[in-house]
């Protein structure tokens, strides 16, 4: 039972936010070690000081390698070769580059398949940046890491609404220059396989919004519904994929439209993210579909303003948890039932009986 258990890698993101406090109150219910293997990329001496700090209980065992990940514990790999300095709430290159060290570590070692899904702590977009590190979030540097030409798709979810982007961390004066057809097509295809594959829906329903306000009006305010939304939507319908749109961004959400779907497909971040934010603030998750790696992360950033207080919520990390073991089981699942599909019936042409041939 202990070695069938999911082996959960979670990096310890910015050490001046409130990554460390959410892990450490995930773990507390010691429920949750029933369920998963936690293996920490970051720093015994940083996670130390923060359950110091924040009075906390939770109980950890140091290890050299994920290899060496022991069930039924917290196991905690040490990745950061320097002496890293904690100042809570306080945004610098030391705690980026510390977070980077921890991400770099946890993907080397997903290549060597030492854990199953991986779970992110947030991290400061700007402090990260390096020479190893030169992307605007998570979502993309484990795209070209992982990704072996496969193309990532953020999808936030909850229990009561999952929203994909076909833009992600994309300024917003260059939006409208980097939509195409082909561009949304793929979107809404990876889309589709994702609700498919990942989240157990046989016949996703997608809704897709238009980008301009009132979704173009026909023209009146833009054309880039006319021009490709609608064409890309009408050439996903006729492979099969149940879409519709474009709506109205505003009045789609305001009027709980979105619960008559699997899935929401939003042309760019904040069109999708704020609503969602609204909404499922809480418990929401943000997964990374279309790769190989199950990686999920909480639907919250550094929070630095309540860093080291104790006032962090660590529902939504726990939630990022749960999900990336039901995506994974998911995709063994759905592995499991295609490995072996059914031989192929037919009738012997050559045979004028109308006796069942088996292939």
């Amino acid at each position: 039972m202990e070695q069938n258990r999911i082996r959960v890698a979670i990096t310890q993101g910015d050490v001046n936010g409130i990554g460390y406090e959410v892990i450490l109150k995930a773990f507390e219910d010691p429920t949750m070690l029933e369920l998963c293997t936690p293996i920490i990329y970051g720093s015994p001496k940083v996670m130390t000081y923060h359950r110091k700090t924040l009075n906390l209980e939770t109980s950890f065992t140091i290890i050299g390698s994920a290899a060496e990940a022991i069930p039924g514990k917290i196991n905690v790999i040490n990745c950061n070769e320097d002496e890293v300095k904690v100042e809570f709430g306080k945004p610098s290159r030391e705690s980026g580059k510390s977070a980077f060290e921890a991400l770099e570590k946890a993907m080397i070692d997903y290549k060597e398949g030492l854990y199953d899904i991986l779970v992110t702590a947030p991290i400061h977009k700007e402090m990260i940046q390096s020479e190893g590190f030169t992307f605007p979030g998570h979502t993309e540097y484990i795209e070209q890491s992982l990704g072996d030409g496969d193309k990532a798709l953020m999808i936030l979810a909850s229990e009561r609404l999952r929203v994909a982007l076909v833009t992600g961390h994309v300024p917003i004066a260059k939006i409208s220059s980097i939509l195409t057809k082909e561009l949304i097509e793929e979107k809404i295809q990876l889309f589709n396989t994702s609700l498919k594959t990942d989240f157990g829906i046989g016949a996703p329903r997608i809704a897709v919004l238009g980008l301009n306000p009132h979704a173009g009006d026909g023209g009146v305010i833009g054309m880039e519904e006319e021009n490709i939304i609608i064409p890309a939507i009408s050439a996903m319908r006729e492979q099969g994929v149940i879409c519709y749109g474009p709506f109205p961004a505003d009045g789609f959400m305001g009027n709980n439209l979105y619960t008559h779907f699997d899935g929401v497909l939003a042309m760019y971040h904040d069109q999708g993210l704020t609503p969602f934010k609204v909404l499922a603030m809480d418990e929401g998750v943000n997964f990374t579909a279309g790769l190989p790696i199950v990686r999920t992360s909480p639907d919250h950033g550094t929070a630095f303003d309540i860093a080291g207080k104790g006032e962090a919520s660590e529902n939504s990390f726990r939630q990022a948890i749960y999900m990336g073991i039901d995506i994974y089981r998911n995709r063994k699942n759905e592995a499991d039932a295609s490995r072996n599909p059914l031989r192929k019936l037919y009738f012997e042409k050559r045979d004028d009986s109308d006796r069942l041939k088996l292939d």
